[in-house]
């Protein structure tokens, strides 16, 4: 056997240091730095003054209410379209599904700006149609109802996935059954159906509810003006007005968060415990069931939800882009190009941020297709029981909440590194760490499914042959991991490219992305430079979305999150 092998098995020697490696530097390595920061500050009795502080616990308080509020709005707007679309005879459903998925790919600030453009006294788009409240009338969506609101749209689509994988597994010969026996379909719904469906229903909401308990972006631009703060929003505030304590205090609000994120993935298990799920007979698609005269009426509720809460926010979006200054009403007239003008050609910090984002993204992705790809590889290949476990540590950075893996790399590397004496913190490269830690789950993902699919006598053959690994990976493998490589450079892309959670904590001067620079913009109250730049972002989104939804044939099942 060549020396570059490792004994028993067809990978290199060096193939499980470098996997060991990666994971300890992108997952243990700022996770343990975090909680060994949290640790050290309680037996110092550092947090004794911020636990009585009541603005912890107000923060505290608001984030389980928004996020709690977020997820039963989540789940009633997910759970009704992962029915309809699955179950019914819905026309259009493949289209209906990709606009419902849009939400969860818009980043979050601009799900905020875009509602804010839509609602209020100063809405250019109902000041175009005389529909606007009076002047002085205040802002609904600056509240606690608003911030839920708003996390029940943009999660939502989680739910809808979730729900979805199950409805999809439902046994076909069992609502057949019941149907030939003579029950009409809501009692098949309501007794065959749901039950079966549950885990993915509660699956759904446990990851909203965490999604919003994470949620920077909206509790950020609603919540700030009122004076609400969330915990996300506190370690911002914190931040912001840096202090002796600072430090100490965040870690300690990270690892509240992380209890609570942790408390709504746990309730979710008590949920299940002890009740069966299993089903027997074929599975995948299910049954539809046939709205008859109700179908006309469900299809125009369905298009009519979709547009209320993508297409009606995204025009007063471009509405208040397209207006000279914020609350002047549009007309032909009025409509300027100015905000694009400004934010692509005048203004330094966004053409900045442009290029920030872009670099970050690219190199986020195509970094994490060379990880992916070699770490799929042993996750699939390797015999050994390190693989799961080594597969569980790539899930956690992007399971937590994205400000807690901020702050985690914030204690890891403000100080210089050891040996090199250089210090990263300010810089944009300990951005790019964190995006390659929060987003190695999404890349390798679609990796290891392509490669699970993979008959594994090809490269059996090509090893009997005399192929050494690198020639086996040129030829045989990464040609038909290929489509699914693809998706995870664009998937990852997409993302970073929108980011602001973890970029919120990390940035600098010369050193802003597109979403900090966004939520800058409407904080500095310049609005329509805020929709003008988010109208970009959106334009953005739904091109790469659209082109990932071309690739979609040759990619393996589960790839594409909207497509599941």
């Amino acid at each position: 056997m060549p020396s570059y092998k490792m004994s028993g098995s067809s990978q290199p020697r060096w193939l499980f240091p470098f996997v060991a490696t990666v994971i300890f530097i992108l997952s243990v390595l700022p996770l343990a730095r975090l909680a060994a920061t949290g640790f050290t500050s309680a037996l110092r009795g550092d947090a004794g003054q911020l636990l009585a502080d009541p603005a912890l616990w107000d923060a505290a308080l608001n984030t389980l209410t928004t996020s709690f509020l977020g997820m039963n709005a989540a789940v009633i707007l997910g759970g009704s379209f992962a029915i309809l679309l699955t179950l019914f005879d819905v026309r259009g459903r493949a289209a209906l599904g990709f606009l419902f998925m849009l939400p969860m790919m818009i980043p979050p600030q601009v799900t905020a700006l875009s509602w804010i453009g839509l609602t209020g006294p100063s809405s250019t788009l109902l000041k175009a149609i005389g529909m606007a409240p009076p002047l002085g009338s205040p802002q609904p969506l600056y509240s606690i109802g608003g911030i839920a609101l708003l996390f029940g749209v943009q999660h939502a689509p989680l739910v809808y996935l979730a729900m979805r994988v199950g409805l999809l597994a439902l046994p076909r010969e069992g609502v057949e059954a019941a149907r030939l026996a003579g029950a009409s379909w809501w009692r098949v719904l309501l007794d065959i159906v749901l039950p079966l469906a549950m885990p993915g229903l509660v699956a759904g909401a446990a990851i909203a509810f965490v999604s919003g308990v994470g949620n920077f972006g909206i509790p950020a631009i609603l919540g700030i003006p009122a004076s609400i703060y969330t915990l996300p929003t506190l370690i911002y505030s914190k931040f912001a007005s840096f202090g002796p304590a600072t430090f100490s205090d965040i870690s300690i609000i990270s690892a509240l968060i992380t209890l609570l994120a942790v408390g709504g993935l746990s309730v979710e298990a008590r949920v299940l415990r002890g009740r069966e799920f299993r089903t027997i007979g074929p599975s995948g698609q299910a049954a539809l069931f046939r709205l008859g005269p109700l179908r006309l009426p469900a299809e125009l509720l369905l298009w009519f939800v979709t547009f209320v809460i993508l297409a009606l926010p995204f025009l007063a979006l471009l509405a208040g882009s397209l207006a000279p200054a914020y609350g002047v009403p549009l007309t032909a007239e009025t409509a300027t190009l100015h905000a694009y003008e400004e934010v692509l050609f005048r203004q330094s910090v966004t053409r900045t941020a442009f290029a920030n984002s872009i670099s970050l993204a690219l190199a986020s992705a195509f970094g994490l297709l060379l990880i992916s790809v070699l770490l799929g590889y042993y996750i699939v290949q390797s015999r050994s029981r390190m693989a799961g476990f080594i597969a569980a540590l790539a899930e956690i950075p992007y399971a937590l909440p994205g400000i807690v893996l901020a702050v985690s790399f914030i204690l890891l590397l403000a100080a210089p590194l050891p040996v090199l004496g250089v210090s990263i913190y300010g810089t944009i490269w300990i951005i790019l760490i964190a995006y390659l830690s929060s987003f190695l789950a999404v890349s390798l993902k679609p990796v290891v499914s392509a490669y699970r699919q993979l008959d594994p006598s090809l490269e059996e053959a090509a090893r009997l042959s005399g192929a050494g690994f690198y020639r086996r990976m040129r030829d045989v493998t990464v040609p038909l991991i290929a489509p699914a490589a693809g998706s995870s450079v664009i998937l990852v892309f997409l993302i970073a490219c929108n980011e602001l959670t973890v970029s919120a904590l990390l940035w600098s001067a010369g050193t802003q992305t597109l979403g900090v620079a966004i939520y800058n913009l409407d904080d500095s109250g310049s609005f329509d430079l805020a929709a003008a730049l988010s109208v970009l972002v959106v334009v953005m989104v739904v091109i790469l979305m659209l082109s990932l939804e071309l690739m979609a044939r040759r990619l393996p099942v589960g790839a594409l999150p909207w497509r599941r």
